[in-house]
């Protein structure tokens, strides 16, 4: 617990630090603004106000919700704080002390309420690892939206079909790799996104010349590498550190893997790390684009960088090295060496980028596919999760707790959705669990 304690600390003062002199921050919506507080002409307290508006929403629905269900630390919960507090101190040095003092009190008060939560009455915790059921199998599918979007139903459907045609001959193992079994899952969207990216080449290459050389005549993306170069010490010490934590099975990054992740640590086995890295990795894909344009555009990286540190820290770096002190050692060596990697091609993935347009546009795109088909896994999953909640003595199915989740789903949708889709279903079924205990000890139950 103390190691846990002093390795957050540090790694949430760091990420203020990098927040307070505009290096890095983790929200891409405050990144295109960090020029205009850097440059002088937004002020301190104009920025925080901006920077709290954008993330205090997820922090309260996507940084609690996937940390109580899951009791791994995420990064809304600690870096979304970060990027205020170092905005909010006048001084390096205050913001560095911010930061420490925040990655403490958040780590060991979810530790202490997971401890709580774990021992009521009603099995709640237990319960939400149904959360993740649903989510590999619906997030596999999410390139067929995507390219349904873009490229028109005919292609959409002729996409979905080979994706599941693809899956099931990885299931029955007729498609092996050197006689190893492929996840279907991971085999399915291997063969969605592959498709994705020929559809958006062809597209440009059927551009004229004239077109193709304008673009690149227009491009933005080689500004301000070198200001990204000049702060590469501080961002690899945090990659290096985010990936440390990943390895140490403390936090999860992506809503993808936060209950995956959770699962998986609680079998005591590694078997399914492999899947949740090669959503994890589709995933970072997905979000190359904003990433590197955003910052190429301001100055100002990703603290995580394009969040491919994450399956280094939990996948790679045990997968080669094992999970001992050398592990960890070697995850914190891998998480630096992939920042150092992404900022050195940064300027070229951005002119790549820039040469294709369709790209750029169908990263969007599957940015978009991801959040609806992680929606509606992530609702099938708290419903389940709701419905495994079974009360102590009780008989038949727990309809109450059912009645209790879609209420307060449906009351956040009447509302105008204060809490985004993808945080209002886990949040959900906690306030659910909670409810329940205090019905049972109402004697209500």
């Amino acid at each position: 617990m103390v190691l846990k304690l002093v390795i957050v600390a540090v790694l949430c003062a760091l990420t203020s630090l990098a927040s307070h002199y505009g290096r890095a921050v983790f929200h891409d919506g405050i990144r295109p603004i960090m020029p205009e507080y850097n440059e002088g002409r937004m002020k301190r307290g104009e920025m925080a106000s901006v920077a709290f508006g954008l993330s205090a929403g997820f922090i309260l629905s996507m940084g609690f919700a996937f940390t109580i269900s899951s009791g791994l630390l995420n990064p809304w919960l600690l870096f979304l704080p970060t990027d205020i507090l170092g905005i909010v101190a006048p001084y390096g040095w205050l913001a560095g002390v911010l930061g420490a003092v925040w990655g403490v009190g958040v780590t060991a008060f979810f530790d202490g309420l997971h401890s709580v939560l774990s021992i009521l009455p009603v099995n709640m915790l237990d319960a939400l690892g149904a959360l993740s059921s649903p989510v590999i199998a619906g997030f596999a599918l999410f390139p067929a939206l995507a390219v349904l979007s873009q490229f028109g139903w005919q292609r959409g459907v002729a996409t979905l079909l080979l994706e599941l045609v693809a899956r099931q001959l990885a299931a029955l193992n007729i498609i092996t790799i050197g006689g190893t079994s492929i996840s279907p899952e991971a085999l399915e969207m291997f063969v969605g996104v592959i498709l994705l990216v020929v559809f958006a080449i062809a597209k440009d290459s059927k551009r004229s010349k004239e077109e193709k050389a304008a673009a690149k005549g227009e491009n933005i993306f080689t500004q301000n590498t070198l200001r990204i170069f000049k702060s590469l010490p501080l961002l690899m010490v945090i990659g290096g550190l985010v990936s440390l934590v990943s390895n140490m099975q403390w936090f999860a990054g992506s809503e993808v893997d936060f209950q995956l992740l959770h699962q998986v640590y609680a079998s005591g086995t590694m078997a399914g790390l492999s899947n949740v890295a090669a959503a994890d990795f589709v995933r970072g894909l997905a979000f190359i684009p904003l990433i590197v344009t955003t910052s190429l555009a301001s100055g100002v990286y990703g603290v995580v960088g394009l969040t491919f540190v994450y399956p280094v820290g939990y996948w790679l770096a045990p997968a080669l090295f094992g999970t001992g002190i050398f592990g960890h050692i070697m995850a914190f060596v891998l998480g630096a060496g992939t920042i150092l990697l992404e900022v050195s091609v940064l300027r070229l993935v951005g002119e790549g980028l820039g040469s294709f347009p369709s790209l750029r546009e169908a990263s969007d795109n599957i940015r978009s596919a991801m959040n609806n088909v992680l929606e509606v896994a992530l609702l099938i999953g708290s419903a389940l999760a709701v419905l495994n909640m079974n009360v102590p003595n009780a008989t038949g199915q727990n309809w109450l707790g059912f009645g209790l989740f879609v209420s307060m789903y449906m009351i956040n949708e009447y509302l105008g959705r204060p809490l985004i889709r993808m945080a209002a279903s886990p949040l959900a079924a906690i306030v659910t669990g909670i409810l329940l205990n205090v019905f049972y000890l109402l004697h209500l139950l």
